[in-house]
């Protein structure tokens, strides 16, 4: 049985910005390049993501200046993937620590996001044979578990 892998289903529109980015300005950039969430690094190497939810639950509902640094807000350890798992690793990965958006990572840079509304796409836009073979992989791991 074919399985599909996260390279396959992931985004590469990728939006990074420095830990010393003021959240006002990552959030500019979000919504310039029409993406949900931004990842925050630390010389070039991936530290930390900051979501749309955060800027409600975090910058928002705390009243944040909106020069405060995105470091000050990011949810770190960043949680990654490689590109070479399946998505029903990233679907488990993502249900067992709560997120929806997951960034692919090769060689300790970002090549890449998957999020849940990829997952949903991959699901919801395949032929029905597709569809069988997700489901059919989603069984045959809750068979081994």
């Amino acid at each position: 049985m074919d399985s599909t892998f996260v390279n396959q289903v992931m985004s590469k529109n990728v939006l990074t910005v420095d830990k010393s980015t003021s959240i006002q300005e990552a959030a500019e950039k979000m919504h310039k390049s029409n993406v949900g969430c931004v990842v925050v690094t630390d010389d070039l190497k991936p530290v930390g993501i900051v979501t749309e939810r955060d800027f409600v639950t975090k910058v928002a509902a705390e009243g944040r200046p909106l020069f405060t640094e995105i470091s000050e807000v990011m949810s770190s350890p960043l949680i990654t993937i490689d590109q070479e798992e399946t998505i029903w690793e990233a679907s488990e990965m993502m249900k067992q620590k709560t997120i929806h958006k997951l960034p692919v990572l090769e060689d300790e840079k970002i090549i890449g996001i998957i999020t849940t509304t990829d997952i949903v796409r991959i699901s919801s836009l395949g032929s029905d044979s597709q569809m069988r073979r997700v489901c059919d992989q989603i069984l045959l791991r809750m068979k081994d578990k």
